[in-house]
């Protein structure tokens, strides 16, 4: 029984926040439901209290599933802990470690030792890092800066997608580390003075930097403070790391170096902090070639998405936004994103516009970045869009309240004023007896009796309450959510194929059941080899297991001939990058549709994103036509 293997399953269950059987919870972690029950009794042991509920629905997160999340792990002896055991020791020991001594120390034996030390050398693959031997005894050798990131990946394995805690800084630095004391304190206080001096935080970013700036105090307390100053640092950026230094030694007793000054106040602006108001204002500074890189990236995903993206400010931002993740990039100093996660499952297609960037920035500024800095985009794309969609998305609508003095005008008033975010009011009756047949409003808000008219009236009191508020926004929504389904509905009846479908996809390599789905494609002459090969490098980019039940996998470009979708079913979940889904759509776009891109994409996430309906069409999808009908039986509700 494994630790993560609990912590995967209690996430999800808060994640979900509702009853989930044990079946479904063996299947989204690969294993029977037995062992399900076996992680519930053990997490349940964690901490005092109800950490899982258990009824005859299933199983839910209880009240102290956060204090569970939270805790050290009990045993100390599974093969997790002895990983970061290891580093820690390896970390601190500038003279290494002993392999009986450790062994003595775990109360294991040397060869588990060993192995152990075999997956501290995976553990370093791409990092500056080596373990150095001799005899029995191990040492880490390669710079503060490297060891340093290397902690701070051991932190975020212990919060895994949870928020940044103190104790998660402890266990990863020892319960006699330094900088996780205080680190609210020193937080607040951190806050305070950047406000102060005029800077705007980005929430998102700061928890991360505060676990860094712990680090740094306990390993400069440590005698482990940074090689030198890198580069020649602006007068911004000393004031900053002035700042920074009276900080830390002002709540952890640590006096900082020039390097650990520079190095801080780097994290800050370039994840952190921007000048108030915008970051991207004209007479900001910017590298040309950032700039020029970007506007040509944002130009051609706003025509190969037909998304509404060119907006000089909105460039200027994100260019801002890439000269700091420049920086990171340069120092692998990424900055995680505790919104990954949800961004890519709620909003693909907003997701996919930033990998396409981020693809892109690949080849022009020679960055390859994880899925947290891609969200990051992300979050730009979707601000910008969000501008846009705001006018498109009103709905019109028209009021009909009998003219006396003023009420019906009032009404209006409070009409625009606490809906006119999602209505547009474009016609006001005042007549007891309109011609309702000439109403052509997507909503008619009537104070009167209507003749039946659909779900498009509603009926309000002249003068507007909240009760009123709630139903106009649940018809508009139903009147949005109706549209594009029944679009979507359209669309996939036309791009489903039943020589592209398959019932029996096998539990084998994402990049095998890429190559066994494109086959089908270009067996019908839809794609080449070459739109599959591109479809995997699409992949090993960013996973397109959107949902916790469904991937997309498809190529940046729409080069296919016509628009195809090929469907694969499993009736055991099947693993797809770190998640494990069930249906896997490759999705093959033609030019002609490049306007259903959006719909289609976002839609498609959509269906599959309820478990039950995905569980509904898995079942009873035994072919081509089954599927379909049960997809469309989905759709309509």
């Amino acid at each position: 029984m494994t630790r993560a293997r609990q912590d995967r399953l209690l996430a999800t269950l808060v994640r979900t926040g509702d009853w989930v059987t044990a079946a479904r919870l063996a299947d989204a972690l690969g294993v029977t439901p037995r062992s399900v029950r076996s992680y519930v009794t053990a997490l349940n042991g964690r901490v005092p209290g109800v950490v899982v509920e258990s009824g005859a629905q299933g199983y839910r997160a209880g009240p102290d599933a956060g204090a569970a999340q939270r805790a050290p792990a009990a045993d100390a002896g599974t093969p997790g802990d002895r990983l970061h055991t290891l580093v820690r020791a390896l970390l601190d020991a500038e003279d290494g470690i002993d392999v009986h001594d450790v062994a003595d120390t775990l109360h294991v034996s040397d060869a588990t030792v060993e192995a152990d030390l075999a997956r501290v050398r995976a553990l370093l693959t791409g990092t500056t890092l080596v373990l150095a031997r001799a005899g029995s005894r191990v040492r880490l050798h390669g710079a503060e800066s490297a060891q340093r990131r290397l902690l701070s990946r051991l932190v975020h394995e212990e919060m895994d997608a949870g928020a940044f805690d103190p104790q998660a800084l402890r266990r990863a630095l020892g319960e006699g580390s330094l900088g996780a004391q205080g680190l609210g304190a020193f937080e607040t206080a951190l806050r305070a003075a950047l406000v102060a001096r005029g800077y705007y935080i980005n929430e998102l970013g700061i928890a991360d930097v505060v676990m860094h700036i712990g680090i740094a105090a306990d390993r400069v307390a440590q005698g482990r403070a940074l090689e030198s100053a890198v580069a020649a640092a602006d007068e911004t950026a000393d004031a900053v790391a002035e700042l920074v230094a009276a900080l830390v030694e002002q709540h952890f007793g640590v006096r900082l170096g020039a390097g650990d000054r520079q190095h801080l106040a780097m994290l800050l602006l370039t994840r952190v902090i921007t000048p108030d108001p915008a970051a991207a204002a004209p007479g900001t500074s910017l590298d040309p070639a950032v700039l020029d890189a970007v506007r040509d990236l944002v130009t051609a995903a706003a025509e190969e998405f037909l998304v509404d993206l060119v907006h000089e400010d909105f460039i200027r931002r994100l260019a801002m936004h890439v000269q700091n993740l420049r920086r990171r990039a340069a120092e692998q100093a990424w900055s995680r994103n505790p919104l990954a996660r949800s961004l890519k499952s709620t909003y693909p297609m907003i997701f996919d516009i930033a990998v396409s960037i981020a693809s892109g920035l690949g080849e022009r500024l020679g960055m390859s970045l994880p899925d947290d800095e891609i969200a990051y985009i992300a979050l730009h794309v979707g601000g910008r869009l969000e501008r846009s969609r705001r006018a498109e998305q009103l709905l019109t609508a028209t009021i009909v309240c009998p003219g006396y003095y003023e009420m019906h005008e009032l009404l209006r008033s409070s009409v625009d004023r606490s809906l006119g975010q999602s209505i547009e009011v474009v016609d006001l009756q005042t007549r007891l007896d309109p011609d309702w047949a000439a109403i052509g409003t997507d909503l008619i808000l009537s104070t009167v009796d209507a003749p039946p008219l659909g779900d498009r009236v509603v009926r309000i009191q002249p003068f507007l309450g909240d009760a009123d508020v709630e139903r106009v926004q649940a018809a508009a929504s139903r009147i949005r959510r109706g549209r594009r389904l029944a679009r979507l509905r359209r669309e996939l009846e036309g791009y489903f194929d039943g020589a592209a479908f398959t019932a029996a996809l096998p539990d084998e390599p994402v990049e095998a059941v890429i190559r066994r789905l494109g086959g089908m494609l270009v067996a019908q002459g839809v794609i080449d080899d070459d739109y599959v090969q591109r479809t995997i490098e699409r992949e090993r980019l960013s996973s397109t297991a959107f949902t916790d039940a469904l991937a997309v996998p498809h190529a940046i470009g729409m080069t296919a001939t016509r628009t195809v979708i090929a469907v694969g079913v499993a009736d055991r979940s099947i693993a797809w990058g770190d998640a494990r889904v069930q249906v896997v759509a490759m999705v093959a776009f033609s030019e002609a549709d490049r306007e259903a891109f959006q719909t289609v994409f976002e839609q498609l996430v959509e269906v599959f994103s309820e478990r039950d309906s995905v569980q509904r069409i898995v079942r009873r999808a035994t072919d081509f036509s089954s599927f379909l009908d049960e997809l469309v039986a989905v759709i309509d509700g």
